[in-house]
């Protein structure tokens, strides 16, 4: 039972309890033994982490020094250092060990650095240092890097830090996964050399503590002995070198609570494994868990949109959210006919609620991915709509984008020395500072630009072989881009240009989460050319755009994706691109399977449940993709609204026909397991999974012709093994046919997953 501090007088109920409900209280006063806080979202948990904090201290029952209190942002530990301080004063100075997992590891580490091989007065490397260490090693074992660049070991040896594995853990398998199995070596190299740099990185800091808290008991002892009490905030993002870390810290005295939500565990792709918080109970046997389910953010309706979609995931903890608050709007369901209609509906609805009286800083617009802002930024500074992006940078100043931009403008503009510039080595192309110097004192020689001292610089002895050989390949380029521009499709021409520079490999060969982001961006960019009649055109364009910038004090709103989200709330929220192969992203369902759409749905829950008053959710019958229309359909997310807690609306602009897709009439290869059930995503699942609400699934209704087959009916003239050509990828052979979906060996592109319609019989 809880075990408060006893008085020999009656006192007055401290500040810190005022205002919580039972169940934050008994997340307050439960302190000794293992504690699990399920804190469903916008249910007061950081309320309750304070307030627990405060209590501990105000009893007396540890000193602050022998708390431990971990956060995952600086943000938060700043948060939660100031809230304590409010409520227990001066005493919050003395709590050394309340900050980031990264921040009380270094500070661990720098106390124990010789156990590891290191001194106390160990650099921490950026990224920038990092590569440059990785590839200095690359270069030394002769391993081609533009075949096996330096980000994707970068990532891997992160990958193996978050998971707690030093060199020696490294099999056979796992070094397969770069240069041809020579990943474990490099690995092992890499942690040499930064011992003998008396530097670590940011996995070693846990890492190293990791091998120290297992290697040295005496350590061990010294810190189990030292926290009384430890604090985890948002547990179901921990990795597993965090894991291991809190588990044995907290092993002698198990006065452990951890608070966190399972249906919020969206960063799989930095390390965190949900699989942390569900097995809680099993790693501390006869834990408390305590739920927070009061609500406080949302409407009943937003409330229950969220249950009926998360109900659908297997393996949860469970938890009922409800709230006082009054009923509201039901969520919006819209269907429309393409992407530029999304973003001019989406215009329209936020000007209703502007002309309202509300302000535009209580607008959010959520996308899956940053290459959908970029319809919505055109359309906003069309209509002069404010607007910010959170998270990232606006579509045309992201890095990719402005690279794939200077060289446009090179080819378009000859003169433009800036663009020139930045192009030169990008990728690189051997040509350093020194180069490009001498090509800068003969363009001022000659008073010319830059790329005809380029071409004039060739006939010289100025440049080194190598140098001159690639400062040559890249003159010619640009004088062919140039002849290309006055016959191509400037569209066509952006991505001939992007592929024979190299800029696009350069990316392909990353094999990492930003990297696909990068060229997913440069596929919008391409596509967003083919509305402009000329190059010259569009180019005039980005220039406006880019120059259109609102006073910052303005009420803007908000694009961000639902990854930056999670934390954030917003009066009105409108969740755009909800169709499959979007959202849930057909990646994260062809390298993941079941566990990727769990995810995914994870996220569609955090999506929702950061609109307090409206969610509107829009889907597209058809999206424009590497240049070609593709018909949608809506995402199963959308059928596993509960009817009762949404509105659909059934026609578009212009007096639309009427089509209908029940997810209930589809094969869906992942619906019978990722439901633990035999049947279809139409079937009404029982309560039992910690839903309050019905997760009957809505049946959409929406598009505007009926002449585009939206459903999943394939061709009856295909057949397994058939030769077939499709324009982009060349011939291949049928391995897969899945409805109107076809899996391919492309003879030229490897296995490609394509639609029916875009194949002829070859």
């Amino acid at each position: 039972m809880n075990q408060i501090a006893q008085t020999s007088a009656p006192q007055a109920e401290p500040p810190y309890l005022r205002g919580l409900n039972l169940p934050q209280r008994e997340a307050v006063l439960t302190t000794d033994g293992p504690v699990l806080i399920i804190a469903g979202a916008g249910t007061g948990k950081t309320a309750a982490l304070t307030a627990r904090l405060a209590h501990l201290i105000f009893t007396k029952k540890a000193w602050p020094s022998e708390i431990l209190s971990v956060t995952f942002t600086n943000k938060a530990a700043r948060e939660m250092r100031e809230r304590v301080g409010r409520l227990v004063g001066d005493a919050v100075e003395g709590m050394p060990w309340l900050g980031t997992f990264h921040a009380i590891a270094a500070k661990m580490l720098r106390r124990h650095a010789e156990l590891v091989g290191l001194q106390s007065n160990f650099t921490i490397l950026d990224t920038d240092d990092q590569l440059r260490v990785l590839k200095q090693l690359i270069l030394a074992a002769d391993i081609d890097e533009k075949r096996f660049p330096t980000r994707s070991l970068a990532g891997l040896i992160d990958q193996w830090k978050n998971k707690g594995l030093v060199p020696a853990d490294i099999d056979a398998g796992e070094s397969e996964r770069y240069a041809n199995g020579r990943g474990g070596e490099l690995y092992q190299q890499y942690q040499a050399r930064l011992i003998a740099l008396n530097a670590c990185d940011f996995g070693d800091l846990l890492l190293h503590m990791l091998v120290i808290l297992k290697t040295h008991r005496d350590v061990l002892a010294q810190y189990q002995q030292r926290f009384k009490y430890i604090m985890v905030d948002e547990y179901q993002d921990t990795n597993s070198s965090q894991y291991l870390w809190l588990r044995l810290l907290a092993q002698e005295r198990k006065n452990i609570a951890c608070v966190g939500d399972d249906d919020q565990s969206i960063y799989s792709w930095r390390g965190a494994q949900v699989e942390n918080i569900l097995k809680f109970e099993r790693d501390f046997p006869g834990a408390k868990v305590i739920r927070l389910e009061q609500n406080y953010r949302s409407t009943p309706h937003i409330l229950g949109a969220a249950s009926g979609v998360i109900a659908n995931n297997g393996g949860r903890l469970g938890k009922q959210l409800w709230t006082e608050r009054d009923v509201g709007e039901k969520v919006k369901v819209i269907g429309v006919w393409d992407g530029p209609e999304e973003a001019r509906r989406v215009g329209e609805e936020i000007d209703i609620v502007r002309r309202s009286g509300k302000s535009l800083d209580e607008v959010a617009i959520l996308v899956r991915a940053q290459h959908q802002t970029r319809e919505f930024e055109d359309r906003f500074i069309a209509i002069g709509m404010p607007y910010k992006i959170v998270g990232g940078f606006r579509f045309y100043e992201r890095a990719e984008i402005r690279d794939a931009l200077a060289y446009l403008r090179v080819v378009n503009q000859p003169a433009d020395d800036l663009a020139f510039e930045r192009i030169v080595n990008v990728p690189k192309r051997g040509l350093g500072d020194k180069a490009v110097a001498r090509i800068h004192q003969l363009a001022r020689a000659t008073g010319t630009p830059l790329t005809t001292a380029a071409a004039r610089i060739l006939d010289t002895d100025e440049l080194t072989g190598a140098a001159k050989k690639s400062l040559g390949r890249l003159v010619g380029d640009i004088a062919r881009w140039r002849d290309m521009a006055t016959s191509l499709p400037h569209a066509e021409l952006a991505r001939q240009l992007l592929d024979e520079s190299g800029y696009t490999a350069m990316y392909q060969a990353e094999k990492s989460v930003e990297a696909t982001g990068r060229l997913e961006n440069l596929s919008e960019l391409v596509r967003a050319m083919e509305e402009y009649d000329s190059l010259g055109a569009f180019l005039e364009h980005v220039s406006l755009v880019m120059d259109n910038e609102g006073g910052a004090q303005d009420p803007q709103v908000t694009i961000m994706t639902i990854h930056a989200a999670k934390g954030l709330e917003y009066d009105t929220v409108f969740l755009v691109g909800w169709e499959e192969g979007l959202f849930p992203s057909q990646r994260s369902l062809d390298e993941g399977g079941v566990k990727s759409l769990e995810e995914e749905r994870r996220l569609a829950y955090v999506a929702i449940t950061r609109a307090r008053r409206l969610a509107v959710i829009i889907h597209a019958a058809n999206r424009r993709i590497y240049g070609q229309w593709n018909s949608s359909i809506p995402s199963r997310f959308v059928a596993e609204l509960p009817p009762e807690h949404i509105d659909t609306e059934t026609t578009m602009s212009g007096g639309a026909s009427l089509w209908q897709a029940n997810w209930s009439d589809r094969a869906d290869p992942f619906a019978d397991v990722a439901r633990g059930t035999g049947r279809g995503p139409g079937w009404q699942r029982a309560s039992g999974t910690g839903s309050t609400f019905s997760t009957k699934p809505a049946r959409v209704v929406e598009s505007r012709s009926s002449a585009i087959s939206l459903g999943n009916k394939g061709r009856d003239d295909l057949s397994l093994g058939m030769r077939v050509f499709h324009q982009k990828f060349g011939y291949g052979a049928i391995a897969e046919i899945e409805g109107n979906k076809l899996e391919i060996d492309f003879e030229q592109s490897g296995r490609k997953r394509v639609m029916d319609s875009f194949v002829t019989i070859g």
